[in-house]
C-alpha cells in the first residue's frame, strides 16, 4: 500500500492566501461590482479605514454581495437564498474548486458529485463555471434542493451541467446516489463542521463578536446555516469516517474523493482508517484564508496505472 503523500502548500499571495489562480485575492472592486449588481450599493460605506466595505456582520449584506460576485465574476444572473439557509464566503469555496482542479491534472470537463450541494448551489456553480465541469448535486434537504433547482433553472449556463438529486436516506452519501455504470471523476463535501447546536452558537457568536468588537448574548448567522448545515452527531470527524467507509463500495465509480476538513487533528482521526481499508493513495492540501486555516482530503482506491487509464479514456471522450 501506498503512504500518504506529502501535504502539499499551493497557498501563493501577498494578502488573501488564496489559490494563484483564485479570481478575488485583490480587494474588492466595490464600484465594479455595484455596476453588475445595482443593489449592493445600499450597502456600501467607507469602513473605519476609509476604504469601501460592507457590514460583514450583516446578512443581507453578505449575500448581496454574494449575488454581485457571482455575477460579476461567474456570469450569474439569478442567484439567491431562502432565509436562515448558509450563504456561502465565495472566495473560500472557490479555492476548493482550484486546488481540486490542480490535483485533478487534467481538470476540463470532468464530472463530480457534490455531496450536500444545500441551497446554495456553490460548489457546481463555481465548477461549472470555471472549469466546466458537470455536477450531481445531493442533499437531503427537499427544501434547499428546490431552491438550488430554481437558481440552476434561472440561469442556461447551468441548466444542462447540473443535475440535482435528493438523497433519502440521512445516513448514506453515495448509496441511493451513483447509479449502476455511473462514474465520476471526484467528489467534494463541506462537511457540517460542528457536533451540537451549542457548538455552532458559540461559534457563531465569536465570529460576530469579532467583527461587531463587542460582545453580543443571541448570534445572527451572517452567513446563515440551517441545523444539517452547520452540526452533526460527532461533527465533522464522525461525518467523514461514514463518508470514507462508505466510499469503498464505490471505488471502481469514482476516481478521487474528497473532503473539506477544518480540523487538523480530524485528519490524524481518519489517517489510520484510509490504511485500513486499503486506500491506494490519499493527500492533505492545505489552505487558508486570512487568518483562517482548512484542508481538503482527498483519497482514492485506484493505483496510479488504473488512474491513468481512467483520465486517459476521459481525454478521448
Amino acid at each position: 500500500m501506498k503512504k500518504e503523500v506529502s501535504n502539499v502548500n499551493l497557498v501563493v499571495g501577498t494578502k488573501t492566501n488564496l489559490h494563484p489562480n483564485n479570481a478575488h485575492r485583490e480587494a474588492y472592486d466595490f464600484p465594479k461590482l455595484i455596476e453588475d449588481c445595482e443593489p449592493l450599493k445600499a450597502f456600501v460605506k467607507p469602513n473605519k479605514y476609509g476604504n469601501l466595505s460592507i457590514d460583514f456582520a450583516d446578512p443581507l449584506a453578505v449575500k448581496t454581495l454574494n449575488k454581485a460576485l457571482l455575477s460579476s465574476f461567474y456570469q450569474i444572473n439569478y442567484w439567491d437564498l431562502p432565509a436562515q439557509y448558509l450563504c456561502p464566503p465565495i472566495p473560500g469555496r472557490a479555492d476548493y474548486i482550484h486546488h481540486l482542479a490542480e490535483h485533478l491534472a487534467y481538470h476540463k470537463n470532468l464530472k463530480g458529485i457534490d455531496i450536500g450541494v444545500g441551497a446554495n448551489c456553490i460548489y457546481p456553480i463555481l465548477g461549472q463555471s470555471i472549469y466546466n465541469w458537470n455536477f450531481v448535486g445531493t442533499d437531503t434537504d427537499a427544501k434547499a434542493l428546490a431552491h438550488a433547482k430554481d437558481i440552476v433553472s434561472n440561469n442556461s449556463n447551468l441548466s444542462n451541467a447540473i443535475e440535482l438529486r435528493h438523497q433519502l436516506q440521512e445516513s448514506n452519501y453515495f448509496k441511493g446516489i451513483i447509479k449502476e455504470g455511473e462514474m465520476y471523476d471526484f467528489t467534494l463535501c463541506n462537511p457540517p463542521f460542528h457536533a451540537s447546536a451549542e457548538e455552532a452558537n458559540e461559534q457563531s457568536l465569536r465570529k460576530v463578536r469579532n467583527l461587531k468588537n463587542r460582545h453580543i448574548k443571541k448570534p445572527v448567522l451572517n452567513f446563515g446555516g440551517t441545523n444539517k448545515e452547520l452540526w452533526c452527531e460527532g461533527g465533522e470527524e464522525m461525518f467523514i469516517r461514514k463518508m470514507i467507509k462508505e466510499s469503498k463500495e464505490f471505488a471502481k465509480q469514482v476516481c478521487w474523493f474528497s473532503s473539506l476538513v477544518s480540523k487538523q487533528e480530524t485528519i490524524s482521526s481518519v489517517r489510520p482508517l484510509l490504511e485500513r481499508l486499503e486506500c491506494e493513495e490519499y493527500k492533505v492540501i492545505d489552505m487558508s484564508q486570512g487568518q483562517k486555516k482548512s484542508r481538503i482530503l482527498v483519497w482514492t482506491f485506484l493505483n496510479k496505472s488504473e488512474q491513468q487509464e481512467w483520465f486517459k479514456n476521459r481525454k478521448s471522450n
